[in-house]
């Protein structure tokens, strides 16, 4: 199952058409600010997981699915390697990197505990009690997911692979569209985080 790279750049270009932007070397910098609106997820330990647990810090979001095949693992990988990055190079402010799934059916907390610290123990996997929890939550924030039935009661996920970065804030500083690269990040995100909070 391949990603949504046209609801990603669509996703972008609706954002573009509402505010300034300063491009990056692997997406744009929103000026202003956006502010997101509260959602109620759960994460890979069945708490719950709003808008609240994105302030104080900055954090990264990459929305995908545990069973996708290819761009999520090496998205993912790529996330790891940057956050490892950062941490050897002594930065001080890192972003909390947070897998959201879009598969809600499949991907249970106890799904999410065990996938994601595969690429990074501090990464922080989250779900939703429902699909259209999670639907709302992705098209708050212009991530297409399709959910395309198949033989036999399967089913596959197609989505979107665009990165957010939310400021402590808790508003969205950045789109990140790829291609994506460990050094490209780092440097991307150094420069968003560099900027006013």
């Amino acid at each position: 199952m391949a990603a949504i790279v046209a609801g990603g750049a669509g996703g972008a270009f609706l954002w573009r058409s509402r505010t300034d932007v300063t491009p990056l070397a692997t997406g744009t910098l929103l000026e202003p600010r956006r502010e997101l609106e509260d959602f109620s997820l759960i994460d890979e330990h069945g708490l719950p997981f709003t808008r609240r647990a994105l302030t104080g810090h900055w954090s990264m979001l990459y929305f995908g699915y545990t069973n996708c095949p290819d761009l999520c693992p090496a998205t993912l990988g790529t996330l790891a390697i940057m956050a490892k990055g950062l941490r050897q190079a002594g930065d001080r402010v890192r972003p909390r990197v947070v897998f959201v799934s879009v598969d809600v059916q499949r991907d249970t907390p106890a799904q999410l505990a065990r996938y994601v610290p595969y690429f990074d123990p501090e990464f922080i996997g989250v779900t939703a009690p429902n699909q259209p929890e999670i639907e709302k939550v992705a098209r708050q924030l212009g991530v297409a997911v399709v959910i395309r039935p198949e033989a036999g009661g399967a089913y596959s996920v197609d989505h979107s692979g665009a990165i957010f970065v939310v400021d402590p804030g808790g508003r969205l500083a950045a789109i990140l569209t790829g291609p994506f690269s460990a050094p490209a990040l780092e440097s991307d995100f150094r420069r968003i985080a560099g900027g006013s909070a």
